[in-house]
């Protein structure tokens, strides 16, 4: 039994999903539908999310916050990162309205969801939110509080004393590591409650998680291949893709398999060097980048939340769908470095529209079904934005100074522009045999004087 428990350990989580993926799935065709043991995994598993989930928002938040470093050199990176995350939500947004898809969930009873009358009822209930007692918030599930009094305590602490501010960095890693060890009971929740959605709807749910994954996954495909380039074409006015195509292969692929920024952190690095970069600029934005350049995650958090609306019943419009990518493009930036980060941020998004926590923390279940490929491809969209817009305004910085270089080229010039002269070849041969002869006549003279030395000497 332990030999066999050992084994389980040591496969990677996505493994494991898939094992138990595959186990409910089977369950779910063959076995009784009656089976609550099984369905109570599910139950249990979204409930310890739910539980934790408003203290992790809180915590990381703060964190992020009361230690964030913004030197003035990384004003363009930092401005790149923040509109990045912002445009990768509002494009979600008009993406789930093109394709929009209502998701099968489970409305607890006695819940019921009705629909925003307008902008103006989303705005009273954002900002009667806002102001809500915290400890209220943090009991009752409101993010949209939980964020508040985060953002505000965060900026708060920025004068504290560092020993302060690694109090709440160190509870906030406290909390990340609760959420992993959560996390790893992700494939005994998944099968319970693929379990339940097959038994229930049979194996045509899995065509709706087809098609959510399609979404999200063309969704990263075009902000990297259209919106990202578009940004660094307006930055450089160059063509973008050979540094776009570089960041995605020597980057976006190994982000894919290992699903952490924080663990791409060297192959970004690594990257910046080969490209030339200043190392005072990409050592630190690259791990700041890991930190709050989350288009992936904003992402996932927009398409989730749109998607939870329109099973509800909720329809979007325009500036709700604005305020939707603002408070969708500030959350993601708290996502990173825990494990189903933009999945737990769910909530948040949801609470805009009024969705209860109970339906919310459904639509997380669902995320971490088809997460062996919405994390990968996220992780993958996030960290080689990380190197892209880096070297997008180191890039731009050069132009500026008139230093030639190529677009996503290795060895790029560190000690300035190139120098054009107007010498041509035949000048510089002639140069070359006077240089020749003049070393030629140097090593005779110098033989013709030891020969007299020797012969003085003797």
């Amino acid at each position: 039994m332990k030999n066999l428990v050992r084994k389980w350990n040591s496969m990677s989580l996505i493994k494991r999903i898939l094992i138990g993926l595959i186990i409910g799935t089977l369950l779910g065709v063959f076995a009784p539908k009656d089976w609550s043991v099984i369905t109570l995994l599910g139950t249990l598993f979204v409930n310890a999310l739910k539980g934790v989930a408003p203290i992790l928002v809180f915590f990381l938040i703060i964190s992020a916050l009361a230690n964030a470093k913004a030197p003035g050199s990384m004003k363009t990176i930092i401005v790149l990162y923040i509109i990045s995350t912002f445009l990768a939500a509002f494009v979600a947004v008009i993406g789930c309205q093109l394709f929009p898809m209502t998701l099968t969930l489970a409305t607890p009873e006695g819940v019921s969801q009705s629909a925003p009358s307008g902008i103006g009822e989303v705005l009273n209930t954002l900002i009667l939110n806002v102001v809500s007692n915290p400890v209220e918030s943090l009991v009752k599930a409101n993010y949209i509080g939980i964020l508040a009094w985060a953002i505000v305590l965060g900026i708060a602490l920025r004068a504290a004393k560092q020993t302060t501010k690694d109090v709440f960095a160190n509870v906030a890693q406290a909390v990340g590591t609760v959420v992993r060890w959560i996390i790893a009971f992700a494939p005994f929740g998944i099968m319970g409650l693929v379990y339940t959605a097959v038994s229930t709807n049979g194996l045509n749910i899995f065509i709706e998680y087809g098609e959510l994954i399609l979404l999200l996954v063309g969704l990263m495909f075009f902000i990297a291949l259209v919106v990202n380039p578009v940004m660094v074409w307006v930055c450089t006015r160059k063509n973008p893709y050979p540094l776009v195509l570089r960041c995605l292969r020597d980057s976006g692929l190994t982000a894919f398999f290992t699903r952490s920024s924080a663990a791409n952190i060297p192959v970004n690095l690594d990257l910046c060097e080969k490209l030339g970069l200043n190392e005072d600029t990409y050592s630190v934005s690259i791990p700041l980048g890991a930190t709050i350049n989350m288009a992936g995650a904003s992402v996932t958090i927009t398409v989730m939340a749109m998607q939870a609306a329109y099973t509800m019943g909720i329809s979007v419009d325009i500036p709700t769908a604005v305020i939707l990518s603002v408070l969708a493009a500030i959350s993601a930036c708290g996502a990173s470095g825990v494990a189903g980060g933009s999945l737990l941020l769910i909530p948040l998004a949801c609470s805009l529209f009024g969705i209860s926590n109970d339906v919310a923390m459904q639509v997380v279940g669902i995320g971490f079904i088809i997460g062996v490929i919405q994390d990968s491809c996220e992780t993958a969209l996030n960290s080689s934005s990380d190197a892209l817009f880096t070297a997008t305004a180191e890039y731009r910085r050069w132009i500026k100074s008139g230093r030639q270089f190529v677009m996503g080229k290795d060895n790029t010039p560190l000690d300035g522009p190139k120098v054009e002269t107007d010498v041509d070849d035949e000048s510089l041969d002639a140069l070359d045999k006077s240089l020749d002869a003049a070393v030629a006549a140097e090593a005779e003279g110098a033989a013709k004087a030891n020969d007299t030395k020797d012969g003085s000497a003797k």
